[in-house]
Formats: C-alpha cells, sequence, structure tokens
C-alpha cells in the first residue's frame, strides 16, 4: 500500500511499474531463504568462538567447501518449505496485489538460473562473514556489519530502480544487487532476455571472484589461527 501511495503521487514514471513492484515484494517473502543475509548458522560461529574447530581441522576434508555446502543446503531447505504456499496464495489474490507471472517460459527458465546463480554468490558472500569471525571473535559484529550494508544494496529495502541515479552506480559496482534484485526484475519482465543472459555470465564470473576470495582468506586466517577455550 506504501508503493501504491508512491505510485499515485509520482511526479515521473518509475522505472519499474506498480505491478513489477507488487510481485517483486512478494519474491522477496517467498525466497527469503535465497538473498537474506542475517540467515545464520550459529553452530559455525560457537565452533570458531569457542574453540572447538580445532576438531573441523581434523577432518580429512576442505573447511571452506564443507560450510559452503551446509550454508547452501540450509538456505534451499528453508525455500522449498516457505516459498510453495506463498507463490501459490499470491497467484489468486485481487488486483492489484496479486503476483505476476513472467511474460514467457524463456523468462521463467532465466529467472530459475539467475536465481541459483545469485544463491551461490549470497553463500560465497556469507561465507566472507564467518571467515571474518576468525578475525572480529564478534559474530554479532560481523552480521551486522554485512547486513545492514547487503541488503540494502541488494534491493531488499526498495527496489535498485527506484533508488537515486547516484546511489544506482553504486549499487551497480558492487555484487549485491546480483544476489535478489537482478533475478526478480528478470521474472517481473523489467529485464529483457538478453540484457538477463548478459547479466548470468556476469553473476558466474562474481561466483568465481568470492569463491577464490574466500578460499585466499579462509587459507590465511587458518595460519594464523589461535584455538580457545579448553
Amino acid at each position: 500500500m506504501i508503493f501504491e501511495a508512491f505510485y499515485a503521487h509520482a511526479a515521473a514514471p518509475p522505472e519499474m511499474t506498480l505491478s513489477e513492484v507488487i510481485t517483486y515484494t512478494w519474491l522477496k517473502q517467498a525466497f527469503l531463504a535465497f538473498v537474506v543475509l542475517w540467515l545464520r548458522d550459529n553452530e559455525l560461529f560457537q565452533l570458531i568462538t569457542s574453540g572447538n574447530i580445532a576438531y573441523e581441522l581434523c577432518r580429512p576434508n576442505g573447511l571452506y567447501g564443507l560450510w559452503y555446502a551446509k550454508l547452501l543446503a540450509q538456505r534451499i531447505s528453508s525455500a522449498l518449505l516457505r516459498c510453495f504456499p506463498i507463490l501459490i496464495v499470491t497467484i489468486f489474490l485481487p488486483e492489484p496485489y496479486r503476483l505476476k507471472l513472467p511474460p514467457d517460459l524463456l523468462s521463467l527458465l532465466l529467472f530459475l538460473a539467475v536465481l541459483i546463480a545469485g544463491l551461490l554468490m549470497l553463500v560465497a558472500i556469507s561465507m566472507l562473514i564467518y571467515i571474518s569471525v576468525f578475525v572480529t571473535m564478534s559474530p554479532a559484529g560481523s552480521l551486522l556489519l554485512f547486513s545492514v550494508f547487503g541488503e540494502f544494496l541488494a534491493g531488499l529495502i526498495i527496489p535498485v530502480p527506484l533508488m537515486p541515479d547516484w546511489m544506482q552506480k553504486i549499487v551497480y559496482v558492487l555484487p549485491f544487487h546480483w544476489t535478489a534484485d537482478f533475478p526478480f526484475r528478470v521474472f517481473t519482465g523489467n529485464i529483457g532476455i538478453e540484457e538477463a543472459s548478459t547479466g548470468l555470465l556476469i553473476q558466474l564470473v562474481w561466483l568465481a571472484a568470492l569463491i577464490a576470495l574466500g578460499y585466499f582468506t579462509m587459507k590465511k586466517a587458518l595460519r594464523r589461527i589461535v584455538v580457545q577455550g579448553g
């Protein structure tokens, strides 16, 4: 309803229609576990801060890959339980609060592809939060720092096209909007097929860079780790 009032009094037509913004909002709720940074695994935080990380280091497998797979599985299981009831209900809501389906099948398939790529990117960013705790020893501080800025820049508070032009330039330089804003705008049709295909390639480049950064920083952190606790 806030967006409806905004559109009713807008001086110029925004870059997204009201229908697209409403669908965008429902998608945020349906795929919440795919796009938020504050979803956390307290067990991993406790391993670092309590000293039990020593047990993890004794296992014959890579710590980064193990934690990445665990965080990915948690988000997928949470999203599967949440998304279908919301999507089904919102399709049958009255206008203008109804979720609109993608304009064509190709847009839907591209949405699924970029949503998965965005999820993989978000898990890679989440890994940086856990790695930072090796240095800060403060899970709350690391989580707050990433979540506040990351979720705003991802378009979870305000869709990126509704932001001022100078702010959009900053958002498009950073990786966060590729995790939520970009997939949801592909679903609504606000981003066309050609631009979506190019964006998918950019997502994969960002994914490779984030994973490489995560591997490097974790390796460096583990070299200087101090095991605390008894």
